[in-house]
This record gives structure tokens, sequence and C-alpha cells, in this order.
């Protein structure tokens, strides 16, 4: 891998771009199916909590991948790689309300982890973008759902 100019795959736009469409349809059914809103909230927390655990394992394949690290940053890759899951997997277990804001904010260190390793050019130049975009959603999904909470 490096910082190659390689266009955006349209693999990549489908399945990264189709990867918000739960986190927007459950978000709206909040707000427009009230009585059901906490399968709603629940859908949302799960989703990304699913979602925060796919995120931190590609830095693990990264680790494997971009011949260029040295050996403390593969290390460091590889421990990222699973705090994401843990995360996710204690969201699943806390209120909603702490959950969402779990969620949220490893969300945002996952953005921030991204950007360290964007800076050691292994990531092709369209990965960066689709991850802000796509994090914000995720993000503000997963904040509105924890403050839907009860």
């Amino acid at each position: 891998m490096n910082n190659s100019t390689t266009p955006l795959p349209k693999a990549v736009i489908w399945l990264g771009y189709g990867g918000i469409i739960p986190f927007v349809a459950f978000t709206l059914a909040l707000f427009l199916d009230p009585l059901r809103s906490s399968i709603w909230r629940d859908s949302v927390l799960s989703y990304g909590s699913i979602i925060l655990s796919f995120v931190g394992a590609l830095h693990w394949a990264f680790a494997m991948l971009a011949p260029d690290l040295n050996e403390l940053t593969q290390k460091q890759r590889y421990a990222w790689s699973v705090i994401p899951a843990l995360a996710g997997w204690f969201a699943l277990l806390i209120p909603p309300f702490m959950a969402g804001l779990l969620l949220g904010v490893f969300f945002i260190l996952h953005l921030d982890q991204d950007r360290r390793l964007n800076k050691l050019n292994v990531l092709p130049q369209w990965y960066l973008p689709l991850r802000v975009s796509l994090t914000v959603v995720a993000t503000l999904s997963v904040l509105i759902a924890g403050l839907t909470a009860p």
C-alpha cells in the first residue's frame, strides 16, 4: 500500500456509502416511528458497534500489508485494531445514552488513528476523505440515538 493516486474504486463507493444507509434510516425512524423508538435507537447503537469493530479491524490489515511500517508502528496498528471492537462490545452492555457517547467518541478517535496512519503514506489518497464523510454520519447517528434515550 502507498499513498497513491489510484481512483476511488466503485465498489468502495457503493459499499462505503451503502454502509451508512442503516445509520440514516434507523436514525430517521427514531423520529418517524416514535412508538418503536427504542427499537430504532438500539438498532443504531448495535449497528454502530458492529461498524466500529469493522473499521478497527482495517488497521490490522494495514499493519500486515504496509511493508514500510517500522516494527513499533506495526505493533501499534495491531494493538489499536482490537480496541474499537472492545469499545463497541462494551457499548452494547451499558445504558443507551452512555453507549451513544462512547461510540461517538471512538468513531472520532478512530478517525484520528486513520489520520496518523495516513501521515505515513500507507493509505490510498481517497481513503481519508471517504472515512471523514462516513465517520461524520456514523458519529452523528450514534450521538442522536444516545440522546433520545429516556
